[in-house]
């Protein structure tokens, strides 16, 4: 399969959108807040979705529906090694640090909330996960003569949105990311990136595809957003019934115009590292802030200081783990980049 230069953009805005996202929680939690920052939130609200399109469209160009028979195999170990290693990392810093203030806290508690509850951001490796198998499914079972990605996207777009509507109407929380990981809130990304896929790279030869790449609908969801975000009527993440419609805009609008440009450098080495960047960054941002709470940096340096150790920190991490197979397959693989 040829390079594909749109798809180094978007997982470069993914790894920046997820980076920006928390940048902005710590921010926010810590110095003040602000609507500036909840305008950026926005855009950075896409990078979780990005990431679960990227695979399935780029699964769809390359196997179509002949899925080999170590598919699923092979992503197991990859996806599911690193979200056990993590998780047990994130639940055994956070079981230290809640210890370390004097309240009595169980470490099984913490290894059950992150590792069964999937309370953490790599939630996002069980999403994955599960529609790496419903592909594998789609294809070997020819689940495609029922459920045509032509005729189920704008279906699917309004389950997931009606998923993540029902949640926050009624304001229910279960245990961890729980309502995260079901797949309901995220099948439109499925039916979008298989439609998209079939008639790539020219997807507005499709009547549907074609239609909402107008950027009059993008344009319109915008304005309804920022709109909402100055009268404090919006709430940010990418578990939200408004990012449904946005990133589907979004990226209909962009993925043409993105066709062709050559990715520099930086852009690809961000993609190299950018499974590394995704999972290890909030690790580097802790670090910044234990040395935040015993010097008092001020806002400026205390951004600069997130940006460097966790960008920086989390690249040089992936070059350190990807030295051997093994660390690579706990720790994150590093993309293959051309």
């Amino acid at each position: 399969m040829k390079r594909i230069e749109e798809i180094y953009w978007l997982r470069f805005y993914g790894a920046l959108a997820v980076f920006t996202f928390h940048l902005i929680d710590r921010i926010e939690l810590y110095y003040l807040e602000h609507t500036a920052l909840d305008l950026l939130r926005i855009p950075s609200a896409l990078g979780t979705p990005i990431f679960i399109f990227i695979s399935i469209f780029l699964f769809s160009l390359r196997y179509g529906r002949d899925v080999p028979n170590d598919f699923l195999v092979t992503r197991l170990k990859y996806i599911m090694l690193p979200y056990f290693v993590y998780g047990i990392i994130y639940s055994t810093a956070e079981y230290i640090r809640v210890s370390l203030s004097g309240l009595e806290v169980s470490y099984i508690a913490y290894l059950r909330e992150y590792l069964l509850f999937a309370g953490w951001h790599g939630y996002f490796l069980i999403v994955a996960m599960q529609f790496y198998i419903f592909f594998w499914a789609y294809n070997r079972f020819r689940l495609w003569t029922w459920l045509p990605s032509e005729r189920w996207l704008i279906p699917a777009s309004l389950i997931s949105m009606a998923w993540w509507g029902f949640f926050r109407w009624y304001d229910i929380a279960p245990p961890g990311y729980l309502h995260w990981i079901a797949p309901l809130g995220w099948v439109y990304l499925f039916f979008l990136a298989v439609l998209m896929a079939r008639h790539y790279p020219d997807i507005r030869t499709n009547r549907l595809l074609a239609t909402f790449s107008q950027p009059i609908w993008l344009i319109a969801i915008l304005v309804l957003l920022v709109s909402m975000t100055f009268l404090h009527a919006i709430e940010y993440s990418s578990k939200e019934a408004w990012v449904i419609p946005l990133f589907s805009f979004a990226l209909l609008f962009a993925m043409p115009r993105l066709l062709g440009i050559v990715a520099p450098l930086l852009v690809r080495k961000v993609n190299e590292a950018s499974f590394v960047i995704y999972l290890a960054h909030p690790l580097f941002f802790s670090a910044v802030d234990l040395v935040g709470w015993n010097v008092g940096l001020p806002l400026w340096l205390y951004v600069i200081a997130l940006i460097v150790a966790g960008m920086g920190g989390s690249i040089m991490l992936s070059h350190i783990v990807n030295r051997a197979d093994w660390s690579a397959m706990l720790l994150g693989r590093r993309l293959r980049v051309a």
